[in-house]
């Protein structure tokens, strides 16, 4: 009942995610990251945060995102009403979608993206997710909120959309977790908080806060 990209910045080193759901609370329900291991997202029709907890874990300690994928998924038995994506530092992914989630369904990836859905109009909302992200120009960001445009003009999730969320991770920025939990339109609600997160007070507040590669950073 939800769509989600997964992807790397090339560039800079970053890690982000992006996800929307006909449902509320997106966020809260499907993404996690850690700059350290890499990028989860569980989502489908029974989801599991434990799922996106544990996948972390294994690729933390090592594990590749499709071997963390396959233990995570393959020691419960209520897997076929999930579903699973991973991307891991070196990006690599890994991805898993049970048979009794409601169609249409499915994922695809490639170095350092990975995209899955389920209850999506059809197999065009996953290609319009990848094909955005690829294709826009600007920030990680931007691309990423770009991918999730693209794919709700595309059919995204059949009953519409009711929540949406941002999360962008880097060694050497704070992390950007913005969310959407309910919205008649929560896209460009998204949209407008990413806009607002990166302009005044707050904005010129983020030099300050420590990040993974600056811990003692702050005030003078």
């Amino acid at each position: 009942m939800t769509f989600s990209i997964l992807a790397q910045d090339l560039s800079t080193g970053a890690m982000g995610g992006a996800a929307a759901t006909g449902a509320l609370c997106v966020g809260g329900w499907v993404l996690r990251g850690d700059t350290r291991a890499g990028m989860s997202a569980s989502q489908g029709a029974a989801p599991s945060t434990m799922w996106g907890e544990d996948v972390l874990e294994l690729m933390r300690a090592g594990t590749s995102a499709s071997s963390a994928v396959a233990e995570v998924t393959g020691r419960d038995g209520g897997r076929q009403w999930r579903q699973l994506a991973a991307l891991d530092r070196d990006g690599g992914t890994g991805w898993h979608t049970g048979a009794r989630n409601t169609a249409w369904c499915g994922a695809m990836g490639e170095t350092g993206l990975v995209v899955s859905g389920n209850l999506l109009a059809g197999p065009q909302v996953l290609d319009a997710l990848r094909r955005a992200f690829t294709d826009t120009t600007g920030t990680f960001a931007d691309r990423l909120l770009a991918a999730l445009r693209a794919a709700e003009t595309a059919g995204g999730d059949t009953r519409g959309l009711q929540s949406a969320a941002l999360l962008v991770l880097s060694d050497d920025a704070p992390p950007l977790n913005l969310r959407i939990d309910w919205a008649d339109d929560p896209v460009t609600a998204l949209y407008d908080l990413h806009r607002r997160s990166q302009s005044g007070a707050y904005a010129q507040w983020l030099p300050f806060v420590p990040t993974r590669n600056n811990p003692e950073r702050g005030h003078d």
